[in-house]
């Protein structure tokens, strides 16, 4: 894979989370142009650098997104904007990628969740839901979460997959690599 397209996947995974990252956090929803131009975006990059080997590659990426993802669409742990924004960004950095990026957004999503939580209720939400949980487990029935509590609220979650994007490109040695002849770039530009 060259520079220049890595640079340039990069450069737009990164404008994706961007938008994505202020759109969810604002309306609570990706919308599907968004997730479009990210799937066009990976297939059409891809082919003009790599070919029928660039456009299977992104389509490996596109598929493992979808793969690892969908059962969370089922059991609503992840919205559908979600899903369709990772197969973007897996179609646009290929599936090694998809999946660090995927295990470390997990990772980077209990973080996120509970800090937007705490944000959205406060601490009393939160306790709120721990008294409500103990309740169910104690008296073996459910009871709906109540408005103000931390269980009823839906948390977005492009933040968490930036987040676990971010994390999987810093342990790539190619995108390593790529940083070190930027900054090495700039040194030598600057002096």
């Amino acid at each position: 894979m060259s520079e220049t397209q890595l640079s340039l996947q990069l450069l737009l995974a990164a404008l994706f989370f961007i938008a994505a990252i202020s759109i969810d956090l604002y309306k609570e929803k990706i919308p599907n142009t968004l997730c479009l131009m990210a799937i066009f975006c990976g297939f059409a990059i891809n082919a003009y650098y790599a070919q029928l080997s660039g456009v299977l590659m992104a389509s490996f990426g596109f598929g493992l997104a979808f793969i690892l993802l969908f059962p969370t669409f089922l059991f609503r742990i992840l919205g559908a904007g979600d899903i369709k924004l990772m197969m973007g960004i897996g179609a646009l950095m290929g599936p090694e990628l998809i999946f660090s990026s995927l295990v470390y957004g997990i990772v980077a999503g209990a973080a996120t969740s509970l800090v937007l939580v705490i944000w959205k209720t406060g601490f009393t939400g939160v306790w709120k839901s721990m008294k409500r949980y103990w309740d169910c487990f104690y008296l073996r029935s459910y009871f709906k979460p109540e408005p103000g509590e931390a269980a009823g609220l839906t948390v977005p979650y492009a933040p968490a997959l930036a987040i676990g994007w971010l994390w999987a490109c810093f342990l790539d040695k190619d995108i390593v690599a790529l940083f070190q002849n930027w900054s090495l770039y700039l040194k030598l530009g600057v002096t």
